[in-house]
């Protein structure tokens, strides 16, 4: 099978716009922003002014971008950005969520045919009388270290953290990931299975390719049939394990320019998968929304190493933790993070767990990642989700695992009971007897957001049933 290697060392830095000059940028006015509906730079602009002129005029200044269509979210991000507003990204738009955010915006701009459920001063796109006098604004180059941008992380662990940017550590990223693979996506446009409201999709679907003059998709590819139909050599697909998984290992007519894929573990299995369909391997970008990408790879066996970014230091802590010093993060000291890792010299990286992820059971310390890998190597389970239940008198482990074929067979077979007492025996060989999880559920598909997380709250519910 003829592989495609993508080695970022490899490209060249190509001619970049910075976020601060998209705007100000003399493009042609015939080149395409929006690939799936022909709307061209001429008509961005004209939107981004329009929209520019309605928020000047609005003494509400922290205002929250609620969009499923990618291109009214660019509009409205960079009409935001040159009227002088702070932009807020809530992680979903469901009414419970957005009331749980609601002090940290005052307006909500959005797309949605039915207002928003909430009683903060909404303004939904398109404007219906748009302001024919914007074209006279003059747009000027953005201080970006002035634009402060806040997202979330992704609340599978509890309530959602806030955290703030600025422009300025948003474009050094774009910058660096406009090195690192700029001349492979030369040409190229962009299509998602993932949302824009969260660090990844904002970069990788939006922003970069509006900074590089690449045609991005309006709307997701959300089902696996779509992505079978997108696949095109001068397309670049951006998506995460939560859709990759789903698809069917039959080979497509045609490859992508390039995979992407973040937000999450993807197995190994999963990326031989897509290199069967696609006959190339994704490119897997590990980071997280605090510190923005940190290290990438194409993931050929268990054992293949992230290789760091090139601006990013890197280093253990003395909990054996990665730390790094980035330019995507604000601060210039060391970062600690909670993945635990192991330095394979000063560029590469093998990703190990997290430290939150390691729970005393009994007064011992049980890694809930090393039992889900352990749960993943036998023969019967395609997945497995380990986590940590309070009991009455004592902390318990409890798992939610998905069945290959042969484990559903089997389940059939010998009924709950045993086949639980058969899974539980075949983690002997490498789980003491207070890390092998006590309680389970099998599911048909484990409870994931749109970025391939985790949903530990609809996890824990399974076991409230």
């Amino acid at each position: 099978m003829n592989t495609q290697q993508i080695d970022g060392s490899n490209f060249l830095r190509p001619e970049l716009c910075s976020l601060s000059k998209v705007m100000t940028s003399s493009r042609l006015q015939t080149l395409l922003v929006a690939g799936d509906s022909d709307i061209d730079w001429a008509q961005f602009q004209a939107d981004v002014k329009a929209l520019q002129r309605t928020l000047i005029s609005s003494p509400l200044q922290r205002w929250a971008l609620c969009f499923d269509d990618s291109y009214l979210f660019a509009v409205a991000f960079f009409a935001l950005s040159h009227a002088g507003k702070d932009i807020v990204l809530p992680g979903n738009h469901q009414p419970s969520a957005l009331e749980e955010l609601v002090d940290h915006f005052e307006a909500i701009l959005h797309d949605k045919l039915d207002s928003m459920p909430l009683e903060a001063h909404q303004l939904p796109l398109p404007l219906d009388k748009p302001d024919f006098h914007a074209a006279d604004i003059e747009i000027k180059p953005l201080n970006l270290r002035n634009v402060t941008l806040t997202l979330f992380t992704s609340g599978s662990s509890g309530m959602p953290k806030a955290i703030t940017k600025s422009l300025e550590t948003i474009d050094a990223e774009i910058c660096h990931l406009e090195q690192v693979w700029g001349d492979l996506l030369r040409g190229a446009s962009v299509v998602s299975t993932v949302s824009h409201q969260h660090i990844y999709g904002l970069l990788f679907r939006v922003l970069w390719p509006l900074c590089a003059g690449r045609p991005f998709s309006r709307q997701d590819c959300r089902y696996p049939e779509q992505v079978m139909l997108a696949a095109n050599p001068d397309t670049v697909l951006i998506s995460s394990p939560a859709l990759l998984k789903r698809l069917d290992a039959e080979p497509a007519s045609a490859s992508f320019r390039a995979i992407f894929s973040s937000g999450g573990p993807l197995s190994l299995d999963v990326a031989h998968r897509v290199e069967t369909i696609f006959r190339q391997l994704p490119v897997e970008v590990f980071g997280s929304t605090e510190t923005g990408g940190i290290g990438y790879r194409q993931q050929q066996t268990a054992e293949t190493p992230w290789k760091r970014f090139d601006v990013i230091d890197i280093a253990l802590n003395v909990d054996g933790c990665l730390r790094l010093r980035s330019p995507y993060i604000e601060s210039e000291d060391w970062y600690h993070t909670s993945d635990l890792c192991q330095c394979l010299g000063e560029n590469h990286f093998i990703v190990k767990g997290r430290s939150d992820r390691v729970v005393k059971v009994e007064e011992k310390r049980i890694s809930l990642a090393e039992v889900e890998r352990h749960l993943c190597h036998l023969e019967w389970v395609e997945e497995a989700v380990v986590l940590p239940l309070a009991d009455t008198k004592r902390l318990v482990i409890a798992t939610v695992i998905t069945l290959n074929q042969e484990g559903q067979q089997k389940l059939a077979q010998l009924g709950r009971g045993p086949f639980w007492l058969a899974v539980r025996q075949g983690l002997r060989q490498w789980v003491e007897p207070v890390g092998i999880p006590r309680r389970f559920r099998v599911v048909d598909e484990i409870p994931q957001n749109s970025q391939g997380k985790h949903q530990v709250n609809e996890l824990k519910q399974l076991f409230d049933e």
